[in-house]
């Protein structure tokens, strides 16, 4: 286990800012509390190792929604979760904690780099380019995710997005 890079008062500092955001995106992800919760929880586990120096909260936020997502993402692509139904009751599959309107239940179905694309670009009100920075990809990627996300949504919901 690496050694602490952060005193408490930081990391607390930090998950009092930032637990909310980072709860919503394993949410997301794992459509179940207990899930959502170890997610959550390996998330900030990550930052307590990281030797990341934050240049500003945005960075800070962007960080943890990347690291969060990509956990997220790795925890369901491994074998024992894969061989789960996700839509069988017996999973405990719970509400949020938070509203779901309709267009944010039709953006919670969306894959998962068109989800936090959208989450990054609209909900956190990050621009194409930061969105590339952090996801490690081009803007014409994260762009692109946009639109393909915008269409599916339109065909879902109707209207204009």
């Amino acid at each position: 286990m690496p050694a602490l890079q952060r005193t408490g008062k930081e990391i607390t500092e930090i998950y009092n800012r930032q637990v909310d955001t980072v709860y919503r995106i394993c949410f997301s992800f794992m459509k179940n509390k207990q899930d959502t919760e170890d997610m959550v929880q390996e998330t900030f586990l990550r930052l307590l190792g990281s030797g990341v120096g934050f240049v500003s909260e945005e960075h800070e936020k962007a960080w943890l929604i990347v690291t969060a997502s990509n956990l997220c993402k790795d925890t369901l692509k491994k074998w024992w979760r894969r061989t789960e139904d996700i839509d069988d009751p017996a999973l405990g599959l719970q509400q949020p904690p938070f509203e779901i309107d309709e267009v944010l239940a039709a953006i919670l179905k969306l894959p998962a780099d068109q989800k936090c694309a959208v989450y990054m670009y609209y909900y956190e009100g990050y621009s194409t380019s930061d969105i590339a920075s952090y996801l490690h990809c081009p803007q014409a990627t994260v762009r692109s995710r946009l639109s393909r996300a915008r269409k599916t949504l339109k065909r879902k919901l109707g209207g204009d997005f």
